[in-house]
């Protein structure tokens, strides 16, 4: 199949569109984030863009949530080479009182579940009715369980970087040094995707490696047009 879209560069397409223009196995590494559905619609945060953008539903229905995410596993599965690994970051979610954890739908994935890292980010709930969250996950995710990293920065399965900054437009993003941190550990690593780019902060650290290409697919206009102004800015 021949490769349609070009590297080192952020589509404005879904994910699902995105994969289509790809073959499988062709990616190395993935570093992704998706919409926790968390309750609610969210627009791009800023009200001059209400009219312009769509809202984003992240308040499906949990069944259909779960259904979701065990489809875009399995697709970036297909599309990770057979010693690819993929980093999916999520978290713990409270919902109606019940704690729904990732793993729920992680293990009915075609992925081999390699290590669980919990990433203790500070953030600031300090609901007084449960011990305060203070973490999320980062999932190593991988299709031979002989898939190897070298831990060049000497970390332990509990990562402390603080959540980044709060962007004007995006208020969902994780700190640099998360995917940087990755990838200074597959240095073997040479195409990295996120199919949820965001603001760009995959493509941002892939830029810090030379030998290094990414693919990313942000399906919302706004978002796309500040990844890739702020990856080579």
């Amino acid at each position: 199949m021949k490769i349609i879209l070009d590297l080192n560069k952020v589509y404005n397409m879904s994910w699902q569109d995105g994969f289509l223009e790809i073959p499988n196995k062709y990616i190395d590494l993935i570093i992704t984030s998706p919409p926790y559905n968390l309750g609610g619609k969210f627009h791009t945060g800023n009200t001059r863009y209400e009219k312009a953008y769509n809202t984003y539903d992240d308040n499906l229905p949990e069944e259909e949530y779960q259904k979701q995410q065990i489809e875009f596993l399995n697709s970036c599965y297909d599309k990770l080479n057979d010693n690819g690994s993929m980093f999916y970051n999520h978290k713990p979610r409270i919902k109606q009182g019940i704690c729904i954890h990732p793993l729920e739908w992680i293990l009915k994935s075609n992925f081999i579940l390699k290590q669980e890292i919990i990433w203790q980010n500070g953030s600031q709930n300090f609901d007084k009715i449960r011990f305060y969250p203070m973490t999320e996950r980062v999932y190593w995710l991988v299709k031979n369980p002989k898939t190897k990293l070298y831990n060049e920065v000497g970390f332990s399965d509990v990562w402390k970087f603080k959540n980044a900054k709060r962007h004007p437009i995006h208020k969902a993003t994780f700190p640099l040094d998360l995917p940087l941190t990755i990838l200074k550990c597959f240095k073997d690593a040479k195409i990295i995707c996120d199919p949820y780019m965001g603001i760009g902060t995959t493509g941002k650290a892939v830029t810090q490696f030379d030998d290094k290409s990414f693919i990313g697919f942000e399906i919302d206009e706004e978002y796309c047009a500040i990844a890739n102004d702020y990856i080579y800015n």
